[in-house]
């Protein structure tokens, strides 16, 4: 996997250009899945915990949950890395699914992207860190720090 062409198809697939605000990536990202994105503070989870953000699908949103950070960009970084799972489709697995009788509630998928986040060597946890790394470069570099991006991360 070239991992610098996958961050810049979808840099490039975003349509944002090379500046923009976190609120013009997370409008963005709706209109093309053409559902909401929600993202949610875990109060009780910690960044010390291990899991520092996890990306849900429900039938009718994404459900971004992260860990509560004194970091602001701590926290940014969180949240971009699941966008990048997002803008990557990395919830387009054609993988089997089993049974879980332990935790039979959480969605198939949820469980594998949650186990597949223990390994993070692999090429999808890596190309989302480095889109992640692009997204807060193009975020910091915008001067419209005064949307929901302040509300969210301080």
């Amino acid at each position: 996997m070239n991992i610098e062409a996958t961050v810049s198809t979808a840099m490039a697939e975003l349509g944002l250009g090379e500046v923009f605000s976190f609120d013009d990536l997370v409008g963005a990202l709706q209109r093309r899945r053409q559902r909401p994105i929600r993202i949610v503070e875990l109060t009780n989870l910690s960044d010390q915990d291990g899991i520092c953000a996890l990306w849900l699908m429900t039938d009718t949103e994404d459900l971004v949950l992260h860990a509560r950070s004194e970091s602001a960009l701590h926290r940014q970084q969180f949240v971009l890395h699941e966008l990048a799972h997002i803008m990557l489709e990395h919830d387009q697995r054609d993988e089997a699914t089993t049974p879980d009788l332990l935790l039979p509630d959480i969605p198939e998928s949820a469980r594998q992207r949650l186990l597949r986040r223990q390994d993070l060597v692999t090429d999808d946890e890596i190309v989302a860190e480095a889109l992640a790394d692009h997204l807060a470069g193009a975020i910091r570099g915008s001067a419209l720090h005064h949307s929901r991006y302040l509300e969210i991360f301080g």
